[in-house]
């Protein structure tokens, strides 16, 4: 009885050692996943916002003001659950873009993303007041952008 008992234990505890990596693995590409989803609704977003900045579609204050609150929205939303430790393009080279670095220089990435808190807010209280308001406000959400995927985010795989 102890022989089994003891065997039992031992199988168990190899299958945690075997089933850890893998349950790691899993987390950090549903994480990676999030993230990704949040990026894509950013994206969806910041399109119909960028079509009336520049003209491809008629300005409609209603639709601005939906898109720059979904921005502010997602911006202000606690995405700490997406970004765990070994989620990034050295570890998971082909499930993800995001440089080491967003780990390595934790306050650079904090900051870009508090500009993009701020330039969305911005956005989300303006947008809703004519074309020059909704154009004078996107600049700004581009360039938070641009400010955390230039140094964190590698560049496309032909």
């Amino acid at each position: 009885m102890n022989k089994m008992l003891k065997s039992a234990i031992l199988a168990f505890a190899t299958l945690g050692f075997v089933a850890a990596p893998v349950l790691a693995d899993e987390a950090a590409e549903k994480a990676i996943g999030a993230r990704k989803a949040q990026m894509q609704l950013y994206s969806f977003n910041i399109g119909q916002l960028g079509a009336m900045a520049k003209g491809e579609v008629d300005y409609d204050a209603a639709v601005a003001s939906a898109a720059a609150n979904n921005l502010a929205s997602l911006a202000a939303m606690n995405g700490m659950a997406m970004w765990p430790q070994g989620s990034d393009s050295t570890a998971m080279p082909d499930k993800t873009r995001t440089k080491v670095e967003a780990w390595t220089t934790w306050p650079k990435i904090s900051e870009a993303s508090a500009a993009m808190k701020k330039a969305s807010a911005d956005l989300a209280l303006v947008a809703g007041d004519g074309l020059d308001a909704l154009r004078g406000g996107i600049g700004d959400v581009g360039k938070s952008c641009g400010g955390c995927h230039k140094p964190f985010r590698e560049e496309k795989k032909e």
